[in-house]
């Protein structure tokens, strides 16, 4: 893998790989994260809003190019970022990216469809509720946090998405679409200086007044953009806070059982911290043979499934744990996860060498047979650059821990279940 810095401001991930297939991934550090109180779903509205149409291609022939150029494209907002991403044959990467390309740097942002789009994201949010797992999620953030972003939907709230006009959508283009705010990654047997070219040419078909666009180029009207609302960004959606300890329950007819998730803050927790508890999770509730899955699941058959996840995004940071039970064993498997995570933070003898030899090579095995998509590769190789120390860590995380002692783990564990909020959907 390579890292390299282009003239315009761009970061360029390569990485080279055999095979016909090569994909690429533009990626922004403007998700979520970057709303405040007034403008909630922006950063998603955007994302629809660049397809369509830009400043010499309809929606229409967008479409169409990516059919014929295309195997796979897509975008996605999250809470920290923003990705367009897309796989071609490698004699099709020219054809391909300039399409991607051109959406993303160069979208026209007319009137006409935008209140069509902001109709269907409305659709999209009526039916977010309908994945009952999601939804006791959201429903836990929403009562746990008090002003993160995180405590409403990445999606937004209809009054606020609603009250959204094409000019905030510029504005907020303008203000985080910027080459100093980009990264392209590019997974591909082509060489790097090919790859370099390919890219710099699109550079150079941008309008003069985009060319080299950064923060620091734009001039003192738009960099004016919500003046009061972005400088105190941070004041007022804060990126972490703990979540209070609340216990949120809500019936819903329609499905049979519960769904149950557990949320533990670890935004406090370094990178080095993380990596330990990403193995500490995959022993003690990830998987068939974790603490948690053995003696709930599969000695006492009381829940249907349960599952551990460290989730490190940028402005997210949580343990959380999430299973399926039924309603008259639900007080009882809230027992058992209360007394392991006792037993485990007073274990000894448990996080040794061979715990770390064991479940770093078993997470790098994971991670590696996950990357062999390039397009996986090429999407997580943007989003570890942006959200993280560096692209680097994606391929080296679990890497040189040996030196990590049972303590320390302790430490870690004392930190991550000191406060713990839960929800639960019943029948």
């Amino acid at each position: 893998m390579e890292k390299i810095k282009l003239s315009s401001g761009i970061t360029l991930i390569y990485e080279r790989v055999p095979g016909d297939i090569t994909s690429f991934t533009i990626g922004f550090e403007a998700g979520a994260n970057e709303e405040v109180k007034e403008n909630l779903g922006i950063a998603h509205v955007t994302e629809h809003m660049v397809f369509k149409g830009t400043k010499t291609r309809s929606e229409k022939e967008i479409n169409d190019l990516c059919n014929e150029y295309l195997g796979f494209h897509n975008a996605m907002t999250n809470f920290p970022y923003v990705v367009y991403y897309g796989s071609c044959l490698k004699e099709d990467f020219k054809l391909g990216f300039n399409v991607y390309f051109d959406v993303v740097f160069n979208p026209s942002f007319k009137e006409e469809g935008f209140k069509e789009e902001i109709s269907v994201i409305l659709e999209e949010l009526k039916e977010w509720s309908d994945d009952v797992v999601q939804h006791c999620e959201d429903m836990l953030f929403f009562n746990a946090f008090e002003q993160r972003r995180i405590k409403n939907l990445i999606i937004g709230k209809e009054e606020t998405i609603k009250a959204l006009t094409l000019g905030d959508i510029k504005n907020f283009y303008k203000t985080h679409y910027t080459h100093d705010n980009c990264v392209i990654s590019v997974v591909t047997a082509l060489d790097k200086e090919s790859v370099i070219e390919i890219i710099e040419d699109e550079i150079s078909k941008l309008p003069l007044d985009l060319k080299n666009k950064g923060s620091k180029s734009l001039g003192k009207a738009e960099n004016a953009i919500y003046p009061s609302r972005y400088e105190n960004i941070k004041k007022e959606l804060p990126l972490y806070e703990n979540p209070k300890a609340v216990l949120c329950e809500e019936e819903n007819s329609n499905i049979n059982g519960c769904k149950v998730q557990y949320i533990f803050p670890i935004h406090e927790l370094n990178e080095k911290e993380i990596a330990v508890m990403q193995m500490f999770n995959e022993y003690f509730a990830s998987g068939t043979s974790s603490v948690l899955y053995d003696e709930i699941r599969t000695k006492r058959g009381l829940v249907y499934d349960i599952q551990g996840k460290v989730k490190s995004e940028k402005g997210i940071k949580l343990y959380t744990i999430t299973l399926s039970t039924s309603k008259e064993n639900l007080e009882t498997v809230q027992e058992i996860i209360k007394e392991k995570i006792e037993e485990v933070k007073k274990a000894e003898g448990v996080f040794n060498e061979e715990f770390f030899k064991k479940f770093s090579k078993s997470q790098k095995r994971k991670r590696m047979l996950a990357l062999e998509k390039s397009i996986v590769m090429s999407m997580h190789l943007a989003v570890y650059e942006i959200m993280h120390s560096g692209a680097e860590l994606l391929l080296n995380e679990f890497s040189n821990l040996d030196e990590v002692k049972e303590y320390t783990v302790k430490l870690i564990l004392d930190k991550v279940f000191s406060k713990a909020a839960v929800g639960i959907i019943k029948n």
